[in-house]
């Protein structure tokens, strides 16, 4: 216990349990998007997947708290880094040039404010209070139509589709960095690891802006 309260203590314990947390919140992504992919399958299937999460409390509970821990773990173990990078380089670059760092990883400190307000948003869209956006009033049991309904509307959808780019951008550093903070990092294997980030943001984000686009241009509904 000591050994492990010491190693937080360091900037790679940090990094590797940022690590961790980030592979709990991408989990999570993954298996969110599948399961909203059902959405295609038609109104049934999309509210009976709904209505089973709702009524399966351990499961929608335990799931809750362990992501709001890992969120919180998250942001708190970003913020110490961030804070220790910034005390130990005081004087800023005369000239800084980004050779290694990808424009996502640039990115990072926007795009992570950015998706916290985006899942505020999104939780209190579809969850609670649940907001009316379009025609149909919210409906607590009827999933599906609250999906169509809000995603007619095009300015909504475009804020689906920017956020879940930036989820992806996200997603693409924050995978490549996780690997290599948890120990995966070598040449013969980097090329490897930075194709497999790439492919993963690629298929979560694809999955995600194809739901609110298909109901925009009348696949879904």
């Amino acid at each position: 216990m000591q050994n492990a309260l010491t190693l937080l203590n360091t900037t790679v314990g940090k990094k590797a349990a940022l690590a961790v947390s980030g592979l709990v919140l991408f989990g999570f992504v993954i298996g969110h998007m599948l399961g909203n992919l059902q959405v295609f399958l038609g109104p049934e299937v999309y509210n009976a997947y709904a209505a089973g999460l709702k009524h399966n409390l351990p499961l929608l509970w335990g799931t809750r708290t362990v992501l709001i821990v890992s969120v919180v773990v998250h942001i708190w173990l970003t913020l110490d880094l961030y804070s220790r990078s910034l005390a130990a380089r005081q004087i800023g670059y005369r000239q800084k040039r980004n050779v290694v760092t990808t424009y996502a990883a640039s990115a990072m400190k926007y795009s992570g404010p950015a998706l916290l307000l985006y899942i505020i948003f999104h939780i209190a869209h579809f969850t609670a209070p649940g907001l009316q956006f379009g025609e149909a009033p919210f409906n607590e049991t009827d999933v599906y139509s609250n999906f169509v309904s809000s995603f007619r509307v095009p300015w909504l959808a475009g804020v689906y589709v920017l956020a879940n780019l930036c989820l992806g951008m996200h997603l693409y550093h924050g995978s490549w960095s996780l690997l290599q903070s948890l120990g995966v990092n070598h040449p013969r294997y980097n090329a490897l690891r930075r194709r497999l980030s790439i492919g993963l943001a690629l298929l979560v984000t694809a999955g995600n802006v194809a739901m609110p686009l298909a109901v925009l241009f009348g696949i879904i509904g």
